[in-house]
């Protein structure tokens, strides 16, 4: 009776801020709304990109100046993220729940994405008719990404887990040796007992503060993807993407449809409505697609997770995670481009041959995170498994790339937050009444609505 009682007064709880920040997003003209700023501003960037190339193309820098300021928190907040919530579990069974969970669940994920792609590939036969002659491809342009491929190894790939040094990942941004120095620190720390206390509520401070960088730097967030795309097409311009647009084109469907149909089917196994989620996390996806860097909204994405209900343990685990490990959208891209250069250049694959490929793009799609133009180089990495496809023709590819990395990079972060939900869910890690109660009202940032960014700041309103 007792328990029953509690759970009511929570579920009021929950639906009483719901309604109060439903109030207040209505008061807020739309055009303050962050989504409406970014498409506009990408509107505004592909018109500028398209009429006056020699202008758009200088606005790079700017672009690319919102995505270093984004990436120096990145690393920190994942750092204290996971450390606090695994010091605060305290069971480091739960911890290796998860973490095993969240791996089976990326294993499986990446390799539907994987089959759909190559049968999609398969079906349709992109590429088909074009009859390109791999000697009039110079080898030089697509050198440096060949080069990295060949020194991406099984071996190497452990290796980079462990660190040279503490601040060695802090330095370079690599998650994979951020993860593995949190996650010895966390279970460290959950072993000090009091010990560890004062360490423990230094970095969870210090990750209010780090949060609070990041919605400083989001207000740049509309003119960086501007800018963006303004580059994008003002230096490939729309002929580019009319050549092989049938590539491109394919890209996009199979994307959409693998998120709205194979992930969608994983959410309302968990209780969720994919397009509910896709609403909530709209203005990630969009400032994602517009400047082809998923990592750049991670921080933002854990915000809105840890507000959705689901606990800080399970986000600071899974979602950095499955930015190595979960990389669904360069699944779909690899095996249609390695099946789009075969029929290019006639070269007929074996079921064998395709097999091969499939089973070692289950590494490549992941020993490439982290890297430069990781999609293109984990391409460069598979292609030797087929002797018969030219390396060079990767420079076939290259005037497109930056289009179909647009669908890679949102698909790569609508499948990791995707992840954490599922996870979450799995693990019974997700309060189901918070997360409808905030699904109702959408994200919402007002004064009233941005306590829950500090863990004190209920307790000092209270006072």
């Amino acid at each position: 009776m007792t328990a029953t009682f509690a759970e009511s007064e929570n579920n009021n709880v929950a639906m009483t801020k719901a309604l109060a920040a439903k109030k207040a997003a209505e008061k807020r003209p739309f055009y303050r709304k962050l989504y409406v700023q970014v498409l506009i501003a990408v509107a505004l960037g592909a018109a500028l990109g398209h009429y006056y190339p020699s202008f758009a193309v200088p606005l790079k820098p700017y672009g690319d100046a919102f995505i270093r300021a984004i990436k120096v928190v990145v690393a920190p907040i994942i750092f204290t993220t996971i450390v606090v919530g695994i010091a605060k579990m305290g069971d480091i069974r739960k911890v290796a729940n998860v973490g095993l969970k969240a791996l089976i669940y990326f294993e499986v994920a990446s390799t539907i994405a994987l089959i759909i792609g190559m049968v999609v590939g398969n079906v349709w036969k992109v590429g088909q008719g074009i009859n390109a002659d791999p000697s009039s491809f110079d080898p030089s342009t697509v050198a440096a990404y060949a080069k990295v491929a060949h020194n991406l190894t099984l071996t190497d790939f452990f290796m980079s887990i462990i660190p040279k040094s503490f601040l060695d990942p802090f330095v370079h941004g690599d998650i994979l040796p951020v993860l593995f120095i949190a996650i010895l620190l966390g279970v460290a720390l959950s072993f000090a007992g009091e010990r560890g206390k004062p360490i423990v509520s230094f970095l969870d401070s210090a990750s209010v503060a780090l949060f609070g960088m990041v919605r400083i730097i989001m207000y740049f967030a509309p003119i960086a993807a501007g800018c963006a795309m303004a580059f994008t097409i003002g230096k490939y311009g729309s002929k580019t993407l009319v050549d092989l647009g049938e590539l491109v084109v394919s890209i996009y469907i199979v994307s959409i449809l693998f998120v709205a149909i194979v992930l969608g089917g994983f959410l309302k196994l968990c209780g969720f409505n994919i397009f509910r989620v896709l609403s909530y996390f709209k203005d990630e996806i969009l400032f994602v697609f517009a400047a082809t860097s998923a990592e750049t909204m991670m921080p933002r994405s854990m915000q809105k997770l840890e507000k959705l209900g689901v606990s800080r343990e399970v986000v600071g685990l899974v979602m950095p995670g499955g930015f190595s490990f979960n990389m669904d959208g360069t699944a779909i891209y690899m095996t249609m481009s390695v099946l789009f250069l075969a029929h290019a250049f006639n070269v007929e694959l074996t079921i064998w041959h395709q097999l091969a490929v499939l089973f070692v793009m289950l590494f490549t799609s992941k020993g490439a995170a982290g890297v430069t133009g990781g999609g293109f180089v984990a391409l460069a990495a598979t292609l030797p498994v087929v002797n018969a496809v030219p390396v060079a023709g990767l420079a076939l590819l290259l005037g497109v790339d930056r289009f179909m990395a647009e669908i890679r990079a949102a698909t790569n972060l609508t499948s990791n937050i995707i992840a954490t939900l599922v996870v979450g869910r799995w693990v019974g890690a997700i309060d189901m009444d918070v997360a409808k109660a905030e699904f109702a009202t959408g994200f919402v940032e007002t004064d009233e609505t941005r306590a829950w960014e500090n863990p004190h700041a209920e307790m000092q309103a209270a006072e």
